[in-house]
């Protein structure tokens, strides 16, 4: 009986220094971890939108709060896709805004969600398209990662795309992966998602272009 209390205060005093590492390890983890995150969105974010200097989120993001920006999506006939972030592009000066960039996760994926990020400028222009998020089939779908299929969407003012597997012929069509169908329906619908909110938002109407990330004129 007593090797038997005495293995279990062991056993007890072994976790207790096991989770107290561990909640030490953590807090010293967490925000180097966090920093990098940061850091790759930022770099993810530069990406798409090259000409801002810097990003910032400002009090615009309330429109994704509550799940509001679900409901709205779902009306505009996009149940699937949900705006993740949002960040308003400035300039170097840090007092022009150029555009916005927004992180968006489609759940159409053949295997499970992919999140991308999508840059569009003031006059409504898609900046750029990266795949931040992907579990597609290789050499399929995880084709969608390749500059071939993603620089379709690039430097291309229109209200939405849709996809062909014909080969392209206007500004709105893209060219579908082929075998890949269901990749290229999601990632296209996430983009389309984004142009929706975007468009049919507050964040269009000119009301933040020219202004501080603040929103008030300078």
């Amino acid at each position: 009986m007593n090797e038997t209390i005495k293995n279990t205060i062991i056993l007890t005093v072994i976790t207790v220094i096991a989770g107290l590492f561990l909640g030490y390890v953590y807090d010293i983890t967490k925000e180097p971890i966090r920093l990098q995150e940061e850091k790759t969105k930022q770099e993810a974010y530069q990406k798409v939108f090259p000409e801002a200097a810097s990003f910032t989120k400002d009090n615009y993001d309330m429109n994704l709060e509550w799940g509001a920006n679900l409901l709205y999506l779902a009306e505009a006939g996009y149940p699937d896709e949900e705006i993740n972030e949002v960040m308003m592009a400035l300039d170097a000066s840090g007092k022009e805004c150029l555009g916005f960039v927004f992180m968006t996760t489609t759940h159409e994926g053949y295997g499970g969600d992919i999140t991308i990020s999508m840059g569009i400028k003031a006059d409504g222009t898609v900046t750029g398209m990266e795949i931040l998020s992907i579990g597609e089939t290789a050499g399929l779908g995880m084709k969608a990662k390749e500059d071939a299929f993603k620089n379709q969407f690039a430097n291309k003012a229109v209200t939405n795309f849709t996809y062909t597997k014909t080969g392209s012929t206007a500004d709105y069509e893209i060219d579908a992966l082929s075998g890949a169908t269901i990749t290229t329906n999601a990632v296209v619908n996430a983009v389309d998602a984004t142009l929706v909110f975007y468009q049919d938002s507050n964040l269009s109407s000119g009301m933040y272009y020219g202004t501080s990330a603040g929103g008030a004129e300078q």
